[in-house]
C-alpha cells in the first residue's frame, strides 16, 4: 500500500497541471443541472489528505446517487482515529446497527458507505465508536442542511439545483474592480433586523423588505453576521457547527439562495462573516469528533481557546485546510457570495493571542506567530482569488501585523481589504471627550492618515462597539440630545471623506439610544414617532448616495493623489479640513468638520484652485435635523435641549435654535453698557457674516500651505462639503 501511495504521489507531482483540471472538473459538474456520481476517487482523496481538495465536499458528506442502479445515499465523513463509525438516523429510529457500518477506503481515515433507499429530508448522524469503545452521535461536518436548534441532527439535502436569476449581476461582478468602486456596506443580523414579535423573520419574509431598503438607503453591500448553523443564539453565528449548513432558523437553502438573488437583483453585494480560526465545543460538533483531537490542535494549550470558550481549528493539518478552503469555496459557488470577511484574524496570527507569559509556546524561530496558520491564510486567499479573482477577502484584524492586505508574492497574507480598528478606537474615543479638551487628543483624529496606505482599510463601526456595555452609536457622542445627533451627523460625513471603503452596523441609521440586543428586532418605531431619528434615517440615505455620487470619495482610497490635507494643526479649534481629488479638477471635494458647538462667521480655510465654491453638503441642514445655520444672515439662538428617557421612549421638546450662546437681550436687567456692547458685537457679526448661498470666489491669498483661500461661514458640530466650479484657467497647482 505504501508502495502505491509513493507512486501515485510521484504522478502527481509529475501531472500537476491536468489534476487541477480534474479537481476543477467536480466543481463544473456541480454547476450543470445534471445529476452527478460521487466523486471518491483515488485522486480526489489522495488531494484531500494533502490539504490541495478545494472542492472536498462534493464527495465528503451525504450525497444522493444511484450505485449499480440502485438509488441511495452515500454518506462519506474523516475520522482517523476512530476503531468503527456507523449511520443512523430515522430509517433506523437512530438505533446502531452493523447495517450501516461504514467502510474504512484510505489509511488516513476517510470512511464511507452507501445506503439504499434513503430519501432527501432524512436525518442522520455518524456514530463514532472511539480506541475506549466510546460510541457518540456526532452531526455531520460537511452537511448542507441542519435540524433547527435545539436538535442538531444532519439532514439529507436534496440534489435539484435552484435557478438562480441573477446572471447580470454575476456578469458584471466578473468586472469589479474593487479598490477604485464605491463600497459602502450594511452589517446585519439577520434574526434582529425586524423581526414578528417573538418570531424570526424568514429568509423570504427578509428577501421581500431587506435588499429594497438597502437599495433605497443607498448601501452598495450587505455584511450577514454569520449564518452557518449554531447552537446558541447568543453566539451571534460565530461559534459554528455546521459549517456547510445555512441555518435552519430562517428557512432552508433555497429560501437564503432567494435571499441572495433578490439582494443582487437591487444591486447589492453579499459579503459572509466566516469562521475558520476556531469552533464551538458543543459534543455533537466538530470537537474531538474521532474520540481524539480531530479538527483542533493535538497541544492543549494551543487547541483551547478559553477566551471564547471554544477550539481553534488545526490549521497546520492537511484535512482541516481541504475542509476550510473547500468550505471557502463553497459558499462563493453555490450561494454566488461576492466577499468574505475571515473573523479573529489576529487568534490566527499569534500563539499568544488571549494568552498570559507561560501559557504558550514560541515558533521554531521564537516568535510569536503562527506558523502554519500563515501559510493556511496565504493558500486560502490563493485558492479564492484563483477561481473568484473579484470576490473580496476582508481580515478582521486588530493589531500591527504588517501586510494583511498586501500580495503573496510581496510577502503579504493577500487579503484584499483589512478593517482599520485602530482608526475606529481612536475616533470613537474622541467624540467622548467634552469639546473643551477635544484640542488635547486632536492627534486621535489625524493619526490613521500616517499609516493610511500601509493597507487596505474598510472603516468599520461593527456590531462589536455597540454591545456589552460600550453604548449605542449615539450615546458615545458627548454631550446633550441635540448635540448627540449632530456628532453622529459629523462623525459619519468624517468618516465618508475619510480614505477608505465603510462599514457601518444596522440600527445606526435609527439613532438608537439602546445598545443593540440580539434576542429583538431594531426600534424601527423610533423613526415613526420622532422626528430627529426620521431625519438621522434621511440624513444617512442622502450622505450614502452622495458618497456613490462623487468619485472623490472612492477612487483612490488608496492612492495618496487622492486624499490631501488643507489643515490638520487646528487643534485649538478642533476643525479639520482636507481635500478628496480625482484626476479631474472638477470633482474636487472639500471636507470642513468643526468638532465643537462654536459657531464661525467668516473662517479663513485654504483652497487648492482659483475658481467659484459652493457647499454642496451640510450635515447641520434643517432637514437632517440641525440649524440651517450657515443659511442664515442673523444671530440664532440656541437653547440647552434636554432628553428625558422614560422606558427607553425619548421626549422631544425641541425648539428651533441651535447656537451654544443665548443671544437673547434682555433689556430690563442688562445696564446700558452692557446691552451697547451686545449691540455691537451683533453689528460686527452682521459685517463679517459671510453669504453662503451665493458662490465663494478663491482670492489669491496663499492660506494653509495653499495657493489661494476664501472665508467661509461654519456651523456647529457639523461639516461642509465645498465643490468648485468655473476653475480658472490661471490656476497654479496645490502642493
Amino acid at each position: 500500500m505504501r508502495q502505491e501511495a509513493t507512486k501515485l504521489k510521484a504522478e502527481v507531482e509529475e501531472n500537476f497541471d491536468d489534476i487541477q483540471k480534474s479537481v476543477n472538473s467536480v466543481k463544473n459538474n456541480l454547476s450543470k443541472k445534471k445529476s452527478y456520481k460521487s466523486q471518491i476517487t483515488d485522486l480526489n482523496t489522495y488531494l484531500f489528505h494533502e490539504g490541495k481538495n478545494y472542492t472536498s465536499y462534493a464527495f465528503m458528506g451525504s450525497h444522493q446517487v444511484t450505485e449499480k442502479r440502485k438509488k441511495g445515499i452515500r454518506f462519506t465523513t474523516w475520522a482517523p482515529n476512530a476503531i468503527n463509525v456507523y449511520v443512523s438516523g430515522d430509517f433506523c429510529n437512530f438505533a446502531i446497527e452493523d447495517e450501516y457500518k461504514m467502510e474504512k477506503i484510505t489509511e488516513r481515515g476517510i470512511w464511507s458507505i452507501f445506503i439504499e433507499g434513503v430519501e432527501p429530508g432524512t436525518k442522520y448522524k455518524y456514530v463514532i465508536e472511539d480506541k475506549a469503545g466510546n460510541k457518540v452521535f456526532k452531526a455531520d461536518p460537511y452537511a448542507v442542511t441542519s435540524e433547527v436548534r435545539p436538535a442538531t441532527a444532519s439532514i439529507i439535502s436534496s440534489k435539484i439545483q435552484y435557478k438562480w436569476n441573477d446572471r447580470s449581476w454575476m456578469t458584471k461582478r466578473k468586472k469589479f474592480k474593487m479598490y477604485d468602486a464605491p463600497i459602502n456596506i450594511y452589517e446585519v443580523h439577520l434574526g434582529s433586523w425586524k423581526r414578528d414579535g417573538e418570531e424570526f423573520k424568514t429568509y423570504r419574509e427578509l428577501a421581500g423588505e431587506l435588499p429594497k431598503y438597502l437599495s433605497e438607503m443607498g448601501y452598495t453591500h450587505i455584511e450577514l453576521m454569520p449564518i452557518m448553523e449554531h447552537p446558541l443564539d447568543a453566539s451571534w453565528g460565530y461559534q459554528t457547527t455546521g459549517y456547510y449548513s445555512v441555518t435552519s432558523r430562517y428557512g432552508n437553502v433555497d429560501d437564503f439562495k432567494y435571499l441572495i438573488d433578490c439582494l443582487h437583483k437591487e444591486n447589492i453585494g453579499v459579503i459572509l462573516d466566516w469562521v475558520p480560526g476556531h469552533f464551538c465545543k458543543d459534543i455533537h460538533g466538530l470537537y474531538k469528533f474521532d474520540g481524539t483531537p480531530t479538527y483542533e490542535y493535538k497541544d492543549e494549550w494551543k487547541a483551547n481557546n478559553a477566551g471564547w470558550g471554544t477550539y481553534n481549528f488545526d490549521l497546520g493539518k492537511p484535512e482541516v485546510k481541504s475542509f476550510l478552503i473547500s468550505n471557502a469555496v463553497y459558499w462563493l459557488h453555490e450561494y454566488h457570495i461576492d466577499g468574505l470577511r475571515v473573523d479573529a484574524v489576529s487568534n490566527i496570527l499569534y500563539l499568544d493571542y488571549g494568552r498570559q507569559g507561560g501559557e504558550w509556546i514560541p515558533n521554531k524561530y521564537g516568535g510569536n506567530g503562527n506558523l502554519e496558520a500563515i501559510e493556511f491564510l496565504k493558500e486560502l486567499n490563493s485558492a479564492v482569488k484563483k477561481e473568484f479573482p473579484t470576490v473580496m477577502m476582508i481580515a478582521e484584524e486588530s493589531t500591527a501585523w504588517p501586510k494583511i492586505s498586501q500580495p503573496i508574492q510581496y510577502d503579504g497574507l493577500g487579503f484584499d481589504f483589512k478593517w482599520n480598528m485602530g482608526w475606529m478606537n481612536d475616533t470613537l474615543e474622541y467624540m467622548k471627550e467634552d469639546p473643551l479638551y477635544r484640542k488635547y487628543h486632536h492627534g486621535k483624529m489625524t493619526f490613521s492618515m500616517d499609516y493610511n496606505y500601509s493597507e487596505h482599510f474598510i472603516l468599520s463601526i461593527s456590531h462589536d462597539e455597540v454591545v456589552h456595555g460600550k453604548g449605542s452609536f449615539l450615546n458615545k457622542m458627548w454631550g446633550d440630545y441635540w448635540n448627540k445627533f449632530a456628532q453622529l451627523r459629523l462623525y459619519i460625513a468624517h468618516m465618508i471623506g475619510h480614505p477608505g471603503k465603510k462599514l457601518m452596523f444596522m440600527g445606526t441609521e435609527l439613532a438608537e439610544f439602546i445598545e443593540w440586543r440580539f434576542y429583538e428586532g431594531l426600534e424601527w418605531d423610533l423613526v415613526d414617532k420622532y422626528e430627529t431619528h426620521r431625519k438621522t434615517q434621511n440624513y444617512v440615505k442622502t450622505i450614502n448616495q452622495f458618497y456613490k455620487d462623487n468619485p472623490a470619495l472612492w477612487k483612490y482610497d488608496f492612492n495618496p493623489k487622492g486624499y490631501q490635507w488643507i489643515d490638520a494643526r487646528n487643534a485649538d479649534e478642533s476643525i479639520f479640513t482636507f481635500v478628496r481629488k480625482t484626476d479631474n479638477k472638477k470633482e474636487t471635494l472639500i471636507f470642513i468638520c468643526n468638532y465643537t458647538p462654536l459657531v464661525y462667521y467668516s473662517h479663513r480655510i485654504g483652497v487648492p484652485y482659483l475658481g467659484e465654491y459652493e457647499v454642496i453638503f451640510d450635515t447641520d441642514s434643517i432637514d437632517f435635523g440641525g440649524s440651517g445655520f450657515i443659511h442664515t444672515q442673523r444671530p440664532v439662538v440656541l437653547k440647552e435641549i434636554a432628553a428625558t428617557e422614560n422606558n427607553n421612549q425619548i421626549d422631544e421638546e425641541i425648539e428651533d435654535c441651535n447656537l451654544e450662546i443665548d443671544r437673547e437681550l434682555n433689556k430690563d436687567t442688562d445696564t446700558s453698557k452692557e446691552v451697547e456692547e451686545k449691540l455691537e458685537a451683533e453689528e460686527t457679526i452682521k459685517e463679517l457674516d459671510v453669504n453662503m448661498d451665493q458662490p465663494l470666489i478663491a482670492e489669491e491669498i496663499p492660506y494653509n500651505d495653499q495657493p489661494y483661500s476664501i472665508n467661509i461661514k461654519i456651523p456647529p458640530m457639523a461639516a461642509i462639503v465645498l465643490k468648485v466650479n468655473n476653475i480658472s484657467d490661471g490656476s497654479k497647482e496645490c502642493r
